[in-house]
């Protein structure tokens, strides 16, 4: 079992597990799968941790909207208007970000305490979601499982299944900060993704796939990230059944390299532009692979239904180096 972390007010007791392989060491919680820590050394060896975290339970408890580090779901993103057709019928979940539902509601899965148990090179976390929580439709059983795979690469492998036709859309939250300190602002993005999702004003999809040529969302070169950004990315290798490179992000000052690899069709990226203190506007970069937001509302996005007797799996390896 891992080291005790802290405890919830009912009683339920929250476990910090401790993955440690090639000069990479990763901090998973049991509550909401919450990546705490990962530190790699920089381009002279120096370590440091390169995610935002808070030190102790009380933070995350006091501080969740930001999502720090989070396994999100069951759906992560928005969902308009908190409702959704499937089959022919019209399903209501909770509305928690104005009239829209935002990364599984009031008590998303960044909000339960997971099962957790040591597998070879990293842990295995596990869930049940009920039928009707938050309004979502089937019992969900989810695993998510975290690795060190060498030379110290972080993978995180998801899977469901459900026994009622239900949509899933799961992701990690975590907020990048190659530098381990100060702002992100100044990290180097590439992306391999042609278009991307136009939003309204509610930061919902419009429906349409917009070309990134000469836009501020063209990343296909290296560029810095700087600010403004919570927009989905349409990646263009689509959905695959293996993970594939779609992302770099580098930090020149120490040389660090992220380098993201996803089996998902699309990416958030999310500049941090409000964030509780002690953490400062652009503290981080989110890049959150994942299905695209409101899909269940657009059937010619890729589908996020899950129907019994399949299994949802998704697959994302978060890869470390120097330059």
């Amino acid at each position: 079992m891992g080291e005790l972390f802290g405890t919830l007010s009912d009683g339920t007791r929250v476990h910090r597990w401790t993955l440690e392989r090639d000069g990479v060491r990763v901090r998973v919680l049991s509550y909401g799968g919450i990546v705490q820590s990962v530190e790699v050394p920089d381009r002279d060896g120096h370590r440091a941790d390169v995610v935002l975290g808070f030190a102790g339970l009380d933070g995350y408890l006091a501080h969740p909207e930001p999502y720090l580090g989070a396994l999100v779901g069951r759906y992560a993103n928005r969902i308009a208007g908190g409702r959704f057709p499937l089959d022919g019928r019209a399903h209501a979940v909770t509305r928690n970000e104005g009239a829209n539902s935002l990364h599984g509601g009031d008590r998303g899965f960044d909000k339960r305490v997971w099962e957790a148990e040591p597998v070879e090179d990293g842990l295995r976390l596990s869930l049940v979601s009920p039928h009707g929580e938050e309004g979502f439709p089937g019992r969900l059983e989810v695993t998510a499982t975290y690795t060190l795979q060498a030379p110290g690469a972080l993978r995180i492998a998801y899977e469901a299944v459900t026994d009622a036709p239900t949509v899933v859309n799961l992701t990690n939250h975590s907020y990048w900060n190659l530098s381990g300190s100060g702002d992100a602002a100044g990290h180097e993005l590439r992306l391999a993704a042609s278009r991307y999702t136009p939003v309204d004003a509610g930061l919902i999809p419009t429906g349409a796939l917009e070309d990134v040529t000469g836009s501020r969302f063209d990343f296909r070169t290296a560029r810095r990230t700087g600010s403004g950004y919570d927009h989905n990315f349409a990646l263009d290798k689509g959905v695959t059944p293996a993970a594939e490179e779609v992302a770099e992000l580098y930090d020149p000052a120490s040389g660090r390299l992220l380098t993201v690899a996803t089996t998902e069709p699309g990416l958030q990226l999310y500049t941090a532009d409000h964030l509780p203190a002690p953490f400062t506007r652009g503290a981080g970069v989110a890049l959150e692979t994942q299905h695209f937001p409101d899909s269940p509302n657009r059937p010619d996005f890729p589908s996020t239904v899950l129907r019994p007797g399949e299994v949802f799996r998704s697959e994302t390896v978060y890869g470390f180096s120097v330059r």
